[in-house]
């Protein structure tokens, strides 16, 4: 039997959801030049604008393309090719999928072959990204003039507000710190290994390295790049790992 999640009604769900993005940015992209020329802007302060824009893309474009990667060995590469299409990133569509799965007695490392466990990663990875999209516009402006008011009353309160957003912040990368270390699932069952491991590390230092690089050489173009280019160094490191070391020891997992 076909793969379903990789089947024509998949590609063809995918190919009629990316022209629909398409299509929908080039609608404002030509709006948008035209109302720079209503404004009196020149057609190279438009082109510039144009360059820098999608030279901004490619290393948002490269987290999303490692996404899609890290993804597709549970999900097939269709339906993180549409989430990431359309709105998504890497903290909320992980999260979400590997939380689902872990309801299942399963995890992002193991191939889905139950179509009721794909649509309800489906499901979950969807619908939970919708309120986002309906809550914004509807009350964005509100709490920000709140939170705003707030943080400028005192000195005190803004530096209370950085320290939640940092620790939010720090709070989420702890999580998927915690998931490679221990990644243990409800059931007992968890893929934490030497690989993960591995992994981790060489991000961590491939990270700290490329920022380290960009503040002592004033390199900001570089600073959009560090984050992608550690993804793809520990994703590289564990193809590596996984040729060089014994089946025993790069198989070796704590759990199950």
């Amino acid at each position: 039997m076909s793969d379903f999640k990789e089947s024509g009604f998949m590609y063809g769900l995918a190919v009629f959801v990316i022209a629909f993005v398409v299509a929908e940015s080039v609608f404002f992209m030509v709006k948008a030049w035209k109302r720079g020329k209503e404004l009196g802007l020149s057609k190279e302060t438009m082109k510039n604008a144009v360059l820098s824009s999608v030279l901004f893309t490619i290393a948002p474009a490269l987290s999303i393309l490692t996404t899609v990667i890290v993804l597709a060995s549970a999900l097939g590469l269709v339906l993180p090719w549409i989430r990431l299409s359309v709105v998504g990133n890497l903290a909320y569509e992980t999260v979400a999928s590997e939380t689902m799965l872990n309801v299942f007695g399963s995890s992002l490392s193991t191939e889905i072959t139950d179509p009721k466990q794909f649509g309800a990663v489906a499901w979950v990875m969807t619908v939970g990204m919708v309120f986002g999209l309906i809550l914004v516009p509807l009350m964005c402006k509100t709490i920000q003039s709140k939170v705003g008011k707030a943080v400028n009353k005192n000195e005190k309160t803004t530096k209370a507000a950085d320290i939640v957003s940092a620790a939010a912040f720090i709070g989420i990368i702890a999580a998927f710190i915690a998931r490679a270390i221990y990644g243990k699932t409800p059931d007992g069952v968890g893929d934490a290994g030497v690989m993960s491991v591995c992994t981790l590390v060489t991000a961590v230092i491939v990270s700290l390295v490329l920022e380290t690089l960009c503040e002592k050489f004033s390199l900001k173009k570089l600073q959009p790049f560090a984050m992608p280019l550690s993804m793809f160094a520990a994703m590289g490191m564990a193809v590596l790992l996984n040729q060089i070391l014994p089946e025993q020891v790069s198989a070796l997992t704590w759990w199950g």
